[in-house]
């Protein structure tokens, strides 16, 4: 039987920077890409893992590349063909509510968030306000959790970070990526597992066990974790391979692998 599967959680950059870009985050992390870079090899790649679905994941690093930013996602949806981009917002923009507005009346489903690249704690007003009213117009947001393993000694999103934003704004869709906090799992299974929050697994196949990867997947609740391999960082056609071995029923399987993502994209 061909499964469905869909990629929450993929990266791609314009073609005149794509290589620069992966050269230099490649650099940056210590970890090998999968990709090129680029929109088209993005594709490719998942396409070969069997993949019918990618969300990529635009980061604002800086207030002043949202109009830039946000072209680029728009000429992805604009074509499609497998890719499905969300749009990005940063915390020191002038007018966050306008441009949340503006990325809502332009159809983008969601938004990225990135406490590292941002240098935000994930509990700073200035995100919180940003979360509420992006729920209020109904986007996801998605945000990195846990360590960055290119900024491994301070980490802006911890699992307590997340449940304060959780517990003052409660937002409806907010997917914390990594598994809910990237090498910080003990930590996230005794505060959030349950919580009213979505998880995914972005390159955390390969770094968690399998044993403490299904039993974090049912404590909390497998109808709220997301298939995702931070692609070009992950691997997508080995992170598939790995999560079909996982012990998970195919009832479980089919939840994380698309059905989740289904219904919280509106698909």
């Amino acid at each position: 039987m061909e499964r469905k599967i869909i990629d929450f959680h993929t990266h791609a950059f314009p073609d005149k920077i794509a290589g620069k870009t992966i050269e230099l985050l490649s650099q940056k992390g210590g970890i090998p890409a999968h990709t090129d870079g680029s929109v088209n090899g993005l594709r490719r790649v998942l396409s070969e893992a069997g993949i019918a679905l990618g969300v990529v994941l635009p980061v604002v690093t800086r207030a002043e590349q949202f109009e830039s930013i946000t072209r680029f996602a728009v000429q992805i949806n604009e074509n499609g063909n497998g890719l499905l981009s969300f749009g990005g917002i940063h915390p020191d923009t002038t007018d966050y509510k306008k441009e949340l507005k503006f990325l809502a009346e332009q159809g983008f489903r969601g938004i990225k968030l990135h406490p590292d690249y941002q240098g935000v704690f994930f509990d700073d007003i200035r995100y919180m306000r940003m979360i509420e009213y992006a729920s209020e117009l109904g986007l996801i947001i998605v945000t990195h959790a846990g360590v960055d393993i290119g900024f491994p000694d301070l980490v802006r999103c911890t699992p307590k970070r997340a449940l304060k934003v959780l517990r003052e704004v409660k937002p409806e869709k907010l997917v914390l990526a990594h598994m809910g906090g990237w090498n910080l799992w003990e930590e996230v299974i005794d505060t959030l597992a349950g919580e009213r929050v979505y998880m995914d697994t972005a390159y955390s196949m390969g770094h968690i066990s399998e044993e403490h990867f299904v039993t974090l997947c049912r404590a909390h609740g497998t109808d709220k974790i997301l298939f995702a391999t931070d692609c070009p960082w992950g691997n997508p056609e080995k992170d598939v391979e790995t999560f079909l071995t996982m012990p998970l029923t195919a009832e479980e399987q089919e939840l994380i692998l698309h059905k989740n993502a289904e219904r919280l994209l509106e698909l």
